[in-house]
């Protein structure tokens, strides 16, 4: 019996281990293929922007280029560069300042509770259901009446201002994660809101701010509607909308604009291959409670 019961054992545990292996390879697989469907654009973007204007065509378009050039990338650069600066310029203020006034509303949310505080938080969340195109008019009137439509200040704050609701839902769900004894031990010590925000609650919220980081850098840098709205000079909108202008009139480069799409994808996909696995590890700490 007892030999039996071992070889049944024996017999189970072996099955499990091969229904393991089946599984994994099947999970292998379909990782896989996803990969290479999500890559094939980036293939195409970077096979075709290597190759001469003359190579270029729907017939050749899986080849390899018969001879590397780097027109497209020269040209493309030419043309994209002061757009390329502007949308740094946009980015990373928007982005450092949407997210430290984010920081502020969610630890006065999370950890001072005032009357109306839910409310007022409600309220600030419906901002993200909003449509870009709602508010246009209004907006661009807006920005006219205090002298800052076509400029790149006014296009700054438009995205602060947007980014707001979920820079303060992300920070507001991860500052209520931190103990409230925290919070009650630094005012015994004799540290106000103020105090404790810059000494306890901002060193303790690096890994939200890397999450609102690169959400925020890669929403404003991607963004077109705004960038083509509200700055009306062509060499002084981001690379988005200059992107989009390559594409105009009679005949279209291909390879110089398939190049510049690579170019204006470099940033943002840096920023998560360098930061990616803390962006997880943000978003999960911030999502335990809330």
């Amino acid at each position: 019996m007892a030999t039996e019961h071992t070889i049944d054992t024996s017999s189970v545990a072996h099955s499990r281990a091969r229904h393991r292996r089946i599984t994994n390879g099947l999970i292998i697989a379909v990782l896989s293929v996803a990969v290479i469907f999500y890559l094939i654009p980036v293939y195409l973007m970077v096979v075709t922007g290597l190759k001469a204007a003359t190579d270029v065509s729907l017939s050749q378009m899986w080849e390899l280029p018969t001879s590397i050039t780097g027109d497209g990338y020269r040209d493309a650069w030419t043309q994209l560069s002061p757009n390329l600066a502007t949308s740094f310029q946009l980015a990373i203020p928007a982005t450092l300042l949407s997210g430290m006034l984010g920081a502020i509303n969610g630890y006065l949310f999370a950890k001072w509770k005032f009357r109306g505080s839910d409310v007022l938080f409600t309220l600030l969340l419906f901002g993200m259901f909003i449509p870009y195109q709602s508010i246009l008019i209004p907006l661009i009137r807006f920005l006219s009446e205090i002298g800052l439509y076509g400029t790149l200040p006014g296009l700054i704050i438009v995205h602060v201002v947007y980014g707001l609701p979920i820079t303060t839902l992300i920070f507001r769900n991860y500052f209520t994660n931190i103990p409230g004894e925290i919070i009650e031990a630094a005012r015994v010590d004799g540290d106000g809101v103020i105090g404790i925000f810059l000494r306890i609650m901002l060193p303790l919220s690096v890994p939200a701010f890397v999450v609102v980081g690169i959400f925020q850098f890669t929403n404003i840098w991607n963004d077109f509607l705004f960038g083509l709205t509200i700055i009306t000079n062509p060499r002084s909108q981001p690379i988005t909308v200059a992107l989009n202008n390559l594409s105009g009139g009679f005949a279209v480069e291909w390879n110089v604009l398939m190049a510049g799409a690579v170019i204006a994808a470099l940033p943002t996909a840096i920023i998560y291959m360098l930061l990616g696995r803390f962006f997880i590890r943000g978003m999960l700490a911030g999502s335990m409670k809330g």
